[in-house]
């Protein structure tokens, strides 16, 4: 008997997810829901259990236990049909670099069965969609980076699926081309695709609609961005976390962190990030900045960001591990 279905609502559904590979547990018990529309960004640090997980929603990869469901599909049950309603973009570039860009298009549109006048229509919206017109008999394999991301999810979207999977979409692109992506993906949610994008960017994270967070095969956090900075572990009774504004703060960062009312240490940027406990003596921490030949530093509290709540997320999660 098939288990129940997910409510109308829910463009993603994993339950119970679990993927073993011999001795090894690649995935354990990973469970959680995707909205429509929503952009779902998907993170956690290389061998985490990411790229598994995504081979099983896809029908790539059978899972050892657990159900999965997209578009209303279950997807044990339907793994042909799931693949027209999906959309995949590879982190690497994988088209064929001989072909020109319109070229590109007409190809996966055909691999698809999108044809005729429904193929000719889709390649229009989406050059105009993706301004790709000043490109169109280009051979793909000589655009720039950020054009050649655009081309590829172009073919994501030439069957148009109403759910899209971002492999890591602006690894190696400058941050301009980055913005112009993500200006796209947002006006596709909008537009109600469903947006399900693996990041190691932290400000990329910051702009889904929601974030889930794997380690060593186990989700350990799911929920918005602002949700997950609320979380225990990052907000301990008794300790705060610090912005500490200097001109070398690399060279700050040892000594800092050796005081005993650290809990934490990070470069942020061009600041430090501290959590400190309830001991913590801002004259002391003064005293080695004079040490060591600060000039001039300001010392904030702040809100725990997205990537202070991974560090001290995979740091309790590996200390439970050791036990």
């Amino acid at each position: 008997m098939n288990p129940a279905p997910p409510s109308p609502e829910t463009a993603i559904s994993v339950r119970q997810l679990t993927r073993h590979f011999g001795a090894l547990t690649a995935v354990r018990n990973v469970s959680f829901d995707v909205k429509k529309s929503a952009i779902f960004g998907f993170l956690g640090p290389n061998g985490s259990g990411k790229s598994t997980v995504v081979r099983m929603i896809c029908g790539l990869l059978a899972p050892s236990e657990g159900d999965i469901w997209l578009d209303g599909l279950l997807v044990a049950a339907h793994p042909r049909d799931i693949r027209y309603r999906l959309g995949y973009m590879a982190q690497k570039y994988s088209l064929y670099p001989d072909l020109t860009v319109l070229e590109t298009l007409r190809f996966f549109g055909k691999v698809y069965g999108v044809k005729g006048s429904v193929l000719k229509e889709k390649t229009d919206e989406l050059v105009q969609l993706l301004g790709l017109e000043p490109y169109l008999e280009r051979r793909s394999g000589v655009l720039s980076g950020g054009w050649k991301q655009r081309l590829a999810l172009g073919t994501a979207m030439i069957h148009s699926p109403r759910v899209l999977f971002l492999d890591e979409p602006t690894a190696g692109i400058d941050p301009v081309a980055r913005r112009d992506l993500w200006d796209l993906l947002f006006r596709l949610s909008d537009e109600g695709v469903t947006i399900f994008v693996t990041t190691h960017y932290m400000d990329e994270a910051e702009r889904c609609t929601h974030v889930a967070y794997i380690y060593l095969a186990e989700l350990l956090a799911n929920g918005t961005p602002t949700t997950l900075k609320r979380l225990p572990v990052v907000n301990v009774p008794g300790e705060s976390w610090l912005e500490v504004r200097i001109a070398n703060p690399t060279r700050a960062l040892s000594p800092l962190g050796r005081l005993g009312p650290v809990r934490d240490a990070t470069i942020f940027g061009e600041t430090l990030h501290l959590k400190v406990g309830p001991d913590w003596n801002e004259e002391e921490a003064v005293a080695i900045l004079r040490k060591i030949g600060e000039q001039r530093w300001e010392f904030r509290r702040i809100q725990p960001s997205l990537e202070d709540v991974f560090v001290s997320l995979t740091r309790q999660a590996a200390e439970k591990s050791r036990v």
